[in-house]
């Protein structure tokens, strides 16, 4: 199963199809921890350290192998084995209950999820540390091993803000299903004490502005609740996506009802983002589901065209699976490297969004074109928006794409912000494959 997601994110990565964001991102914060620094990442602004954005010092369990292997293909190695570590204690469930056989491919067929290979195909996320906890901890539940779940659902909480919902989910089957009033009423307040905290206190006392920048998209607003938290349809879609592959067998289960609070969490935002099925946003969900599936045909043994569920299961996830692309990177991504090479190791660079996991291993490296001129104190930085330029990177050399990606910046603005660099003293000093390498020469 881990090749499966290798080779879903490896060749992609060597075919620089991967982006600063978020792969750089979190190589970044990654590295910051490896050599025992703080967390920063340039990519987001000077000194800008990452659990001013998403609360995750988890991260720091990589550390020690980033040591190792300083590429960005740690990362994606890791997020690889992280995805298949968690098929396990659901595999071993579903043999538990359902038999060998039948066991096999019901975890066969959540290791192949969409949610699972969604993740894997868009770089890294923090989520990957998530998934196999979460598995283990819905495991622990579907077993009434009450302390055990908490337990596995605790670390969460240091792995993303969000993630405290999940844990809140947790503490509430404990105390609803479980009838474990004391440990039930802990771990939710744990999870909400926990959540409120990182929102509100270590999120904006790590952010250069301090505050939480995600918090605009879950603003209450106007309009009626109910609307907000339904529609679009999109969100339908999304939830017909999430069951659908296990026959709806998960909506058997009361554990299914640990999707409750993430989902509505994602559908109260005002971003279009969280409602999709693209992303790795569902990637957290497909053991809780694919537990509850599992669950929800051990209540209902006396159906025997049940008996072939978990092979309609797998055929589901087959049909829907992507076929991985192995093919080698074509000549112009051999040009391009030839190009990025120009820029020398340690250098301060301000990389296309592209172009930037090609650098971030061995540069510091900002976005362009948001980009501090070398001799500026900071005055001056190409933002159309006007937006305070000090916390963005001074940068010496500058990578840029001819035709720019629009992501996450305009094209725009992008192709405006290259046409300044001339006057600002950056002359082009390689060029190949739709890239540009320029470096800062004043006075030439």
């Amino acid at each position: 199963m881990a090749l499966f997601h290798l080779a879903l994110s490896l060749p992609k990565h060597w075919r620089m199809q991967t982006t600063g964001f978020d792969l750089g991102i979190f190589e970044e914060a990654v590295r910051g921890y490896a050599y025992f620094e703080r967390p920063v990442v340039t990519l987001k602004g000077a000194g800008f350290v990452q659990l001013g954005d998403h609360f995750s010092p988890a991260l720091a369990v990589l550390a020690p192998f980033y040591r190792l292997w300083p590429a960005p293909e740690t990362l994606l190695v890791a997020q690889a084995l992280l995805l298949a570590l968690s098929v396990v204690p659901v595999t071993g469930l579903a043999v538990q209950w359902l038999g060998r056989a039948r066991g096999v491919l019901a975890g066969l067929a959540y290791g192949l999820s969409w949610g699972l290979w969604q993740a894997s195909g868009f770089d890294f996320h923090e989520i990957a540390l998530s998934v196999p906890l979460i598995a283990c901890a819905t495991v622990a539940l579907a077993r009434g091993r009450w302390r055990a779940a908490v337990c596995w659902a605790l670390p969460l909480l240091l792995i993303k803000e969000d993630q405290g919902l999940l844990l809140a989910g947790v503490g509430g089957y404990v105390l609803l299903v479980g009838r474990r009033r004391g440990l039930g009423v802990a771990t939710l307040a744990a999870a909400a004490l926990g959540t409120l905290l990182t929102i509100l206190v270590l999120i904006p006392a790590a952010n250069p502005i301090g505050t939480y920048a995600y918090g605009a998209t879950a603003a209450p607003g106007g309009g009626d609740p109910f609307s907000r938290l339904l529609l679009p349809t999109d969100k339908w879609w999304t939830l017909a996506a999430l069951f659908a592959p296990t026959l709806l067998l998960a909506l058997r289960s009361p554990l299914a009802l640990l999707t409750v609070l993430p989902l509505a969490a994602r559908y109260w935002s005002s971003n279009p983002v969280y409602w999709s099925t693209g992303w790795h946003y569902n990637a957290v969900l497909m053991p809780i589901i694919f537990v509850a599936a599992i669950d929800g045909l051990r209540r209902l043994p006396g159906l025997p065209s049940l008996r072939y569920a978990p092979a309609v299961m797998l055929t589901i996830a087959l049909l829907a699976a992507p076929v991985p692309d192995l093919s080698r990177p074509s000549p112009d991504v051999l040009t391009a490297r030839q190009v990025l090479a120009t820029v020398p190791d340690g250098a301060r660079v301000a990389a296309a969004n592209r172009l930037a996991p090609q650098l971030t291993s061995r540069c510091t490296v900002s976005l362009f074109p948001f980009l501090t001129f070398p001799a500026d104190t900071g005055s001056t930085y190409f933002s159309p928006d006007g937006r305070d330029p000090l916390f963005r990177p001074v940068a010496e050399w500058a990578a840029t794409l001819d035709t720019p990606g629009g992501f996450p910046t305009s094209t725009a603005d992008d192709l405006t912000a290259q046409r300044a660099l001339p006057t600002a003293g950056y002359r082009p000093v390689a060029q190949g494959a739709g890239i540009t390498i320029w470096h800062w020469e004043p006075g030439r």
